[in-house]
């Protein structure tokens, strides 16, 4: 790896497997752009990102990234999708071979990829500079400039100012957090002239000091859309997880006017999970968050809106027209609607469990909990896959980490390349046929106390953080007496609903409703809010493009 030039420039990143191209290349790049850009060399995907890695820490930037595409361990393709993450501005071009060409066009669409560039290159001042330059151009027009950072100022055992910090991290609005004892948190509590009672404290990147703001107040002010820019959409998307995700994105990119409504933030319980290793197309595993991020930004570039902090409370139909209103009175309007509502978390029953809730004891991975975690004994609840990914991330950091299972083996719920690494950590241990029965702390958690389900007996474990994952509860009250659900409140839609004869009991239409139309002709249901679904974020992904399409079947025949 060559990086030897002053670091003041920005960077030309250039990788490649072969020793005699990779020099050649940045032989030729050197020659060109030297004076302006540093040259940055590499022979193997991992090595560029452990590169690209070492640039962002020092706050650096890299303008172009040139990657070829066959590589052994990691193609051109793989590397431009995970350094996307690191570098988002950067500009990404693919060097190919002819025959790979097919697999470059398909790139296109993978990792957003700028200009593909086919080898040979020579002469440079041919084939190879005019396409730098028109990317270095385009990069130099690219508002690159740092997000400015909202401050949170909060106790650190206040369940609301953990709240306030999740919801600012799920939605990527960078901020910095100070605890209300800090000298500097005490002097931005003076300075906001705040009471300490009433904290948290969110000082805007503009300094607007908020005190104890709601969510919707919070999303404005830092920039997140609240309110739709339309009358009527041709779609409304309820939920913004995989499922709604996906639905947005094929929506938009097929023409249709699409609003996608989140009540707190795009990935759903998807964009919670610290690790997913079992998504197609990503060897090396994904989190969640960039999973969700992703797709988020695919979706507004195929131009649907995305508005948050709108809980959806009443599902109309008047007519050809859906409503989906909200608490404050307004409503969104469109000819078909797609619920992908998802589930929320069961929620613990024992004495002091409601009462510690943000305060050591959190629903889902809380992510922006796990690094106070170091060095600590931590307790996860549940036994399927979220638990295991979030037993394994924290693990990073805790001294010990307890899973507690009501089941008496992992592999019940939990799928088998997981128990193998849970089993395998030095630091994770199972508890199996073990239920939590209680929570004790004062200010915050301090003790659990755990059942054993075979002799009833309980035992006091030392224990500051209990993450819990014990299952879901599909959120679909407010479609009570329009749309049929089952006995537990999921969505039943096609062959899943109850039928009188040929077609469902009081179904309107001659034809059959489609595979995944509810009981309400134009209203559809995808992900995990649907009866009988599969609980994966892969199948979540694939019933929201699969209801699009669906939309654009019942829209033909309206």
């Amino acid at each position: 790896m060559d990086t030897t030039a002053p670091p003041s420039r920005p960077a030309i990143v250039t990788v490649d497997d072969d020793p005699g191209v990779s020099r050649a290349v940045a032989r030729d790049l050197r020659r060109r752009y030297g004076d302006r850009y540093r040259i940055v060399r590499a022979e193997s995907g991992a090595d560029t990102l452990a590169a690209l890695r070492e640039l962002a820490l020092r706050g650096e930037e890299v303008a172009v990234i040139l990657a070829d595409h066959r590589m052994p361990q990691m193609t051109g393709v793989e590397l431009l999708e995970q350094a996307m993450d690191l570098f988002p501005a950067a500009r990404r071009v693919l060097l190919t071979a002819y025959a790979d060409t097919d697999a470059a066009i398909e790139a296109i669409n993978v990792v957003d990829l700028d200009h593909y560039l086919l080898k040979p290159w020579d002469p440079p001042e041919e084939k190879l500079y005019p396409v730098v330059d028109a990317q270095l151009e385009a990069w130099e027009r690219t508002d690159r400039r740092r997000p400015a950072e909202a401050v949170v100022v909060g106790h650190r055992w206040s369940a609301r100012s953990s709240q306030v910090r999740e919801f600012l991290a799920r939605n990527r609005v960078p901020y910095r957090w100070y605890a209300s004892d800090s000298e500097q948190g005490a002097r931005l509590l003076a300075a906001a002239q705040a009471d300490p009672g009433t904290l948290p404290l969110v000082v805007t990147p503009d300094g607007e000091p908020l005190v104890a703001p709601d969510d919707a107040t919070l999303a404005e002010t830092v920039g997140l859309a609240t309110t739709p820019t339309e009358e009527f959409y041709d779609l409304v998307v309820v939920g913004g997880g995989p499922a709604g995700l996906s639905a947005a994105l094929y929506g938009a990119s097929e023409g249709l006017r699409t609003v996608l409504v989140e009540r707190t933030a795009t990935g759903g319980q998807a964009g919670q999970s610290s690790r997913i290793d079992n998504y197609l197309g990503f060897p090396d595993g994904i989190s969640g968050a960039q999973l969700a991020e992703r797709a988020r930004r695919q979706a507004v570039r195929f131009g649907a809106e995305i508005v948050t902090t709108r809980d959806a409370i009443e599902l109309d139909v008047a007519g050809s027209a859906r409503s989906v209103r909200f608490p404050d009175g307004t409503s969104i309007d469109a000819h078909t609607v797609i619920l992908a509502s998802g589930v929320s978390y069961r929620l613990l029953d024992g004495p002091g469990l409601g009462d510690l809730v943000g305060r050591g004891v959190y629903y889902g991975s809380a992510l922006t909990e796990a690094v106070a975690c170091h060095d600590q004994e931590v307790y996860v609840v549940g036994g399927a896959n979220s638990a295991g990914q979030a037993a394994l991330y924290l693990a990073r950091e805790a001294r010990r980490v307890t899973l507690v299972v009501r089941g008496d083996a992992l592999e019940r719920s939990m799928s088998a390349y997981l128990v193998e690494q849970v089993v395998a950590h030095p630091r994770v241990r199972v508890l199996a046929r073990t239920e939590v029965a209680a929570a004790v702390g004062d200010e915050h958690l301090e003790h659990l106390e755990l059942r054993d389900l075979d002799t009833g007996g309980t035992t006091r474990v030392d224990c500051g953080w209990a993450f819990v994952f014990i299952g879901a509860a599909p959120r679909t009250d407010w479609l009570d007496g329009v749309v049929a659900r089952d006995g537990r409140g999921y969505v039943l839609a096609g062959p899943d609903l109850p039928h009188d004869g040929p077609l469902p009991a009081g179904w309107p239409l001659d034809r059959p409703p489609y595979h995944l139309e509810t009981s309400v002709p134009g209203v559809f249901v995808a992900g995990d809010v649907r009866a009988e679904s599969a609980k994966r974020v892969a199948s979540a992904v694939g019933e929201g493009a699969m209801a699009v399409m669906l939309v654009h079947r019942y829209l033909d025949q309206v």
